[in-house]
């Protein structure tokens, strides 16, 4: 049995993470933004935009997902300043924090490992996601900066995802007509499940991948890197 902290492990794909790695016979500890219980799961309140203490009741941990993200888009002159510092504290700035608070648990587990979470625009580019995709930007390099410094001992990925069908999501699916859509833009002519994105993160906290490390994944219905006639 390993021990796993996913932050964000509330809803959409944090949580279908952490009920995959429970399933497979894992301690798992989810954090919310509320003070609220998660159903089967230890649970600890954390904010990345007060970014208070964690206070983790282990001696050790094998791995930590990284799951808060935003989503706010609109034309790049519309964006704030506010509007920038609030997707960089979330995404980015909260993973550093995390991750400097989890570095001396991580240590003492033989074999560990770290996933963070992008967008499939920091690839593709696209318009209106300038504020995320600056964000979601430094995550990708700070995976790859982390896997380096901490090689070979603590393995670090990121995945990067398209559209999936989450919580966070909801208001570009909300309508069948939207949900079409979407789906159609991509070439395997659907959106991603929370399903879709747990089971590559799970993949990549367990010694299935361990000659993998300080890459960027695109899990996002070949939206990355193909286009369909």
């Amino acid at each position: 049995m390993a021990n796993y902290l996913v932050i964000g492990g509330s809803s959409g794909i944090g949580l279908a993470t952490a009920e995959q790695l429970k399933a497979d016979g894992h301690r798992v500890i989810v954090s919310t933004r509320k003070e609220e219980a998660i159903a089967g799961f230890e649970t600890l309140q954390w904010n990345a935009e007060s970014a208070t203490p964690l206070a983790l009741p282990l001696e050790a941990l094998d791995g930590v997902v990284y799951c808060p993200g935003t989503i706010q888009l609109k034309p790049f002159h519309r964006f704030s300043e506010a509007d920038f510092i609030q997707d960089f504290q979330i995404n980015a700035l909260g993973a550093a924090k995390v991750l400097q608070e989890c570095l001396p648990l991580l240590k003492k587990s033989n074999h560990p490992a770290v996933v963070l979470f992008s967008t499939v625009a920091v690839q593709a580019g696209m318009a209106f996601h300038s504020s995320i995709s600056m964000a979601k930007g430094a995550i990708e390099g700070l995976t790859r900066s982390l896997a380096a410094e901490w090689a070979p001992t603590i393995r670090v990925n990121a995945i990067a995802p398209s559209l999936t069908n989450t919580p966070l999501a909801e208001k570009l699916l909300s309508t069948p007509e939207k949900l079409e859509a979407s789906n159609k833009r991509h070439p395997l002519q659907r959106v991603g499940t929370t399903n879709d994105l747990a089971q590559m993160t799970t993949f990549l906290l367990s010694e299935k991948s361990s000659w993998i490390t300080g890459q960027i994944l695109h899990v996002d219905g070949g939206m990355s890197s193909i286009k369909s006639i």
